[in-house]
């Protein structure tokens, strides 16, 4: 029997352990509006990432957001703005959620997370309201 816990616990020794967990770094709730769906030529978006990233940056520069906007402090730096498409892509969203986003004017929640592997993403989520 000693021989069985030795052998378990040899193995639990060499099985491979993440270095870090996911670290929640902020979240927040957005209207994403119509205003959102545009960008500062009054182009057209077309994607989920560059509707939310106009969400931030009308909220964070502009100064134009919808009732439901909640602040974040990620988003205020154009540096993270302008990687929140990778981020997106690093993430989680569902494709229903993408349609929501591109065709509509849904409330989501933004949790944006730390990987602690150098790939920062974001998870999105639309909220029935």
């Amino acid at each position: 029997m000693k021989r069985f816990y030795l052998l378990v616990a040899v193995f639990a020794l060499f099985q491979p352990t993440p270095a870090f967990a996911d670290e929640l770094v902020d979240s927040y709730i957005a209207r994403l509006g119509a205003s959102d769906h545009f960008n500062s030529y009054g182009e057209r978006l077309t994607s989920a990432a560059a509707i939310i990233r106009q969400d931030r940056a009308n909220y964070h520069v502009f100064g134009r957001y919808d009732p439901e906007d909640q602040r974040d402090s990620f988003f205020a730096s154009k540096r993270n703005r302008a990687i929140l498409e990778s981020m997106l892509q690093n993430g989680r969203i569902s494709r229903a959620a993408l349609n929501e986003i591109v065709h509509g004017e849904p409330l989501v929640k933004i949790s944006i997370w730390n990987s602690g592997y150098g790939r920062d993403y974001v998870e999105v989520h639309v909220i029935r309201d």
